[in-house]
């Protein structure tokens, strides 16, 4: 197994046990902590993104002076023990530091998307960034699920000890990776795809991708925070289990996109089809907000293959801007203007939930997708041919 699936193979595991609890915050914290308003909900989920948000830019700083997968091992060790004291913990100011602290250890793990990035060819980084989306949203689909099989068979409160279990066996991957497989200090890593150089690196066009990223997604994420409660509301199949399904479905439908856009992305048309997928993704999340369980579905089969395609097209735009020796660093510029769209559209959805109802965001969303379509042109602009 080469060094590249293992990181793979780790990211999918972090991604499935972070998942298991995202779609249902607001039910953990109703059970939990006696029924907090929406917006708290709102605004803790924005906390959560502005801690990732705040100390990415520290562990990539970190990551020049110390191997990336070394980081992990302590950073996973300390993420997975805070994740077990969330287990016992039912006080509300508590679990805000705890679970924050926690957050503070698990965003380390981002860490993996640059370096697999730096390990191969630039020709590359579109196909790779296809298969670690299709990843991301592969166990989004197993951790929503898993998530709602748990708190329909289990308390709800174990979910933390499933992903504590989770960081544990990352860390435990983490010290077989620095055994067998990194190269020493100062070594090249061994690999057929040894990264090219690229000397070209424009900060004013990374800022500006930094701005598109920023309002994408605060609008594309707005649907997000309460959309097992939504679907729980207006549909005929609603259990826990459902709604955890229905709110991955999306990642399924981005297996599809991979396969049917390969050929594509081996051209590196890095730019081709994000305003079609900008639209795309406005009729489906206004259709969504009808409160039509048919609707509701085929909006999110159609949201997937949008956000798929607009989202792995913006990543490549950075690498493509980018150099390999500041993957790292622009990753975290970008990841913090994502951080803070993600921030915005967690605490924006809980205002507009509890002053307009469930279906707002989805308007919302949808208009702020066609905003972004507008924009997109104007600054991320293709390069002149020479």
């Amino acid at each position: 197994m080469t060094l590249r699936t293992c990181l793979i193979m780790m990211t999918a595991l972090a991604v499935i046990t972070d998942n298991l609890i995202i779609p249902f915050y607001p039910q953990y914290f109703a059970e939990r902590f006696d029924n907090p308003p929406e917006q708290h909900v709102g605004l803790y989920l924005a906390v959560v993104s502005l801690v990732v948000m705040s100390v990415f830019p520290l562990w990539a700083r970190l990551a020049k002076r110390v191997h990336p997968v070394r980081i992990l091992i302590s950073a996973q060790l300390m993420a997975g023990s805070l994740t077990a004291a969330c287990y016992f913990i039912d006080s509300l100011p508590l679990f805000w530091v705890v679970s924050l602290l926690m957050v503070v250890f698990k965003g380390s793990y981002l860490l993996m998307y640059p370096y697999v990035m730096s390990l191969q060819q630039q020709d590359n980084h579109t196909q790779t960034i296809g298969t670690l989306s299709v990843v991301v949203h592969f166990g989004a689909i197993l951790g929503a699920a898993l998530g709602g099989l748990i708190l329909q068979i289990m308390n709800i409160g174990d979910v933390f000890l499933v992903m504590a279990a989770g960081d544990f066996i990352q860390m435990a991957i983490c010290m077989h990776l620095v055994r067998g497989y990194l190269p020493a200090p100062g070594e090249q890593p061994a690999s057929d795809d040894a990264p090219v150089k690229n000397e070209s690196r424009s900060l004013p066009a990374i800022y500006r991708l930094c701005l598109v990223m920023l309002l994408f997604y605060f609008v594309g994420y707005v649907t997000r925070p309460f959309f097992a409660v939504y679907w729980q509301q207006v549909a005929h199949w609603n259990s826990e289990m459902a709604a955890g399904f229905v709110y991955a479905l999306p990642g399924a439908v981005a297996v599809l996109a991979l396969w049917w856009g390969r050929r594509a992305t081996q051209q590196g048309n890095t730019r081709d089809g994000i305003l079609a997928g900008l639209l795309l993704g406005a009729v489906a999340t206004f259709i969504q907000g009808f409160g039509d369980q048919w609707l509701i579905l085929l909006g999110r089969v159609l949201f997937g293959w949008a956000l798929y395609q607009v989202t792995v097209r913006l990543d490549a735009l950075l690498f493509e801007l980018s150099s390999p020796e500041h993957y790292a660093v622009d990753f975290s510029k970008i990841n913090i203007f994502q951080c803070l769209g993600n921030m915005g559209s967690a605490y924006g959805a809980g205002l507009l939930v509890s002053h307009y109802g469930q279906a707002m965001p989805f308007w919302v969303g949808a208009v702020g997708l066609l905003l972004t379509a507008a924009l997109f042109p104007l600054l991320v602009r293709k390069p002149k041919a020479v």
